[in-house]
């Protein structure tokens, strides 16, 4: 048993860095799978607490870590992890700031501006009275911890780095290990992100079945946006031998006409097509549209489409050819050369309507009706192969990652600050990912990721981080709880909750915001995915998931850029 001893407290080896990073993260997911609150869990967050607890004790039986491979696992986790990120929110970055999610996201910054206000609030009028309150690079992680977002301890981290490494003096008695903080406010900050939800249902008295009502009634069922269906049958002469390019314009809305009944035989109309009185056409709309275009073409009639003497078939197409990646969906000329019309398309799940003007991308899920012989012919010009999307685009995945790293090394100079700053190895493939994600088409890159190749890479990058953190602020984490490390519990804690509260109340009585609404935008403000879930149970419907995933990418964005400069601002 010598070797296997020599082995685990042989400090510095390949074989024993591995054999601990395996310990640390495998024990780690274990708890956060079995470890739960009335149903919430830390999750992966355990991760770092086995690493401090192993940490400290690899110190106390005196086994010495190799530091250059602690810190190059730990950045290289940290680059893929937010690398991942950016990738996964590229796309509906900017979407979400300019449909409907300008007031969502309003509050959302404003949670993170009060957070950063209420971190420095306890620096300046603690710092003289509590010991622990005078140390700002703590306070940056324990802003971390208390709302939950670990990509903001990594990029504040960095930051510390990069100081040292520019100005070794600044930290004559090592760098702060900043992760203690963080893990001293994790837990009460998410305690405190779902206390805020609880209270602000029982301040204003909340219905629940009033709330999704409400709800329902100005989303979900906005006829603006939802799509009708329905087979009209042409009853006004004025528009005999006219074109539906014509009556298009005639009518002024929007509508896609995907087949046409003309005596007795169906086809698949384009733009040019004329129509006659009697004929039947299945038109795609909006419902607010509905009642203009009867109006005009004629009303509303019944057929049995899948019995006609022409086989039509609607099927769904995914975009999986990497030349088709940017093209305009009218540069297709699905109905021109392939008698197929394009009705919807579906891209991260949100509908899109089929404008001849949408760029497409891959992993774009096209709706195509017409002769089967024609959809499976425009099928194979798209790809529709989805073998080709199980398989990962690295390409991309490595040149964002070079251009992030080049990008995050820029030196900014900014007057007043004696380090230029840096976006560093967070914040620069952050933003470079989103960038490829939202524009990488234009450039014949591919963003697009299965789901499971994402999550893969994610959450490989974020436990090898969250291992590192914590093997190495293990040995400081005993001094700094003893050394007045208590105190960053209440500080985070107040850190977390009073923007939570004044947000909360704000976006109640100013704008009357939904509260499953609310609660889900305050899980994705703090990036809290407990919080999230604890929203979804107690409202049992989906509408906390529409709040997070409308303010998650900013929310991020933001967290994981203000870490850094709070570092850079107040630490240089």
């Amino acid at each position: 048993m010598q070797w296997f001893i020599d082995l685990l407290l042989s400090g510095g080896g390949v074989a024993h860095t591995v054999i601990l990073y395996s310990l640390v993260i495998a024990l780690g997911i274990f708890l956060g799978n079995k470890l739960k609150i009335s149903s919430v869990s830390l999750g992966v967050t355990w991760i770092l607490f086995v690493g401090i607890a192993i940490g400290d004790l690899l110190k106390r039986m005196n086994v010495v870590e190799n530091m250059e491979v602690l810190n190059f696992v730990q950045d290289f986790g940290l680059i893929l992890f937010v690398f991942s990120i950016g990738l996964q929110v590229g796309p509906s970055f900017f979407t979400s700031l300019m449909q409907g999610g300008l007031k969502a996201n309003a509050i959302a910054a404003g949670i993170v501006a009060l957070n950063i206000v209420v971190m420095l609030t306890l620096y300046y009028s603690c710092r003289n009275i509590i010991p622990a309150a005078n140390d700002l690079p703590m306070l940056v992680g324990t802003l971390c911890g208390a709302i939950t977002n670990t990509p903001g301890l990594g990029a504040a981290t960095a930051a510390l780095d990069q100081i040292n490494s520019m100005n070794p003096k600044i930290f004559a008695d090592g760098i702060p290990a900043i992760a203690n903080g963080y893990a001293c406010a994790y837990p009460l900050g998410v305690v405190g992100i779902i206390l805020s939800i609880i209270l602000i249902r029982i301040f204003f008295k909340v219905d629940f079945k009033k709330e999704e009502e409400h709800f329902n009634k100005k989303n979900g069922n906005n006829d603006a946006v939802k799509p009708h269906l329905m087979t009209i049958e042409v009853f006004n002469p004025a528009i005999n031998g006219k074109s539906i390019l014509q009556v298009h314009n005639f009518i002024g809305r929007d509508f896609v006409c995907s087949r046409l009944l003309h005596d007795g035989h169906i086809t698949v109309p384009n733009r040019n097509t004329l129509l006659s009185t009697g004929d039947r056409i299945f038109v795609v709309c909006a419902s607010e549209d509905a009642e203009a275009i009867t109006a005009f073409i004629g009303p509303e009639t019944e057929i049995d489409w899948e019995i006609q003497d022409v086989k039509m078939v609607s099927k769904k197409l995914t975009v999986t050819r990497s030349n088709i990646n940017g093209k305009t969906l009218g540069s297709l000329h699905s109905s021109s050369m392939f008698g197929v019309n394009v009705t919807r398309i579906y891209r991260s799940g949100i509908e899109l309507f089929a404008s001849p003007s949408v760029i497409l991308q891959v992993g774009d899920i096209l709706i195509a009706v017409g002769p089967e012989d024609a959809v499976d012919r425009f099928a194979n010009r798209i790809g529709d192969s989805k073998q080709a999307l199980d398989k990962p685009n690295l390409l991309t995945l490595f040149i964002g990652i070079f251009i992030g790293i080049v990008f995050g090394m820029i030196p900014i100079a900014i007057p007043g600050m004696s380090v230029p700053v840096k976006l560093g190895l967070a914040g620069g493939p952050l933003i470079i990912a989103i960038m490829l994600g939202r524009f990488g088409y234009k450039i014949k890159l591919v963003a697009y990721t299965t789901n499971s190749a994402s999550l893969m890479i994610r959450d490989i990058g974020l436990v090898l981080f969250l291992a590192s953190v914590g093997i190495k602020a293990g040995g400081n984490f005993v001094d700094t709880v003893l050394n007045g490390g208590i105190h960053y519990v209440w500080i985070g804690f107040l850190i977390t909750f009073i923007p939570l509260i004044v947000m909360g109340i704000f976006a109640r009585v100013k704008w009357h915001m939904n509260y499953f609404l609310l609660s889900g935008i305050i899980s994705g403000a703090t990036t809290d995915p407990p919080a999230l879930a604890f929203s979804q149970t107690q409202a049992n419907n989906g509408i906390p998931s529409v709040g997070y995933s409308t303010v998650y990418p900013l929310s991020m964005f933001l967290r994981i850029i203000t870490a850094q400069v709070l570092i850079l601002a107040f630490c240089s």
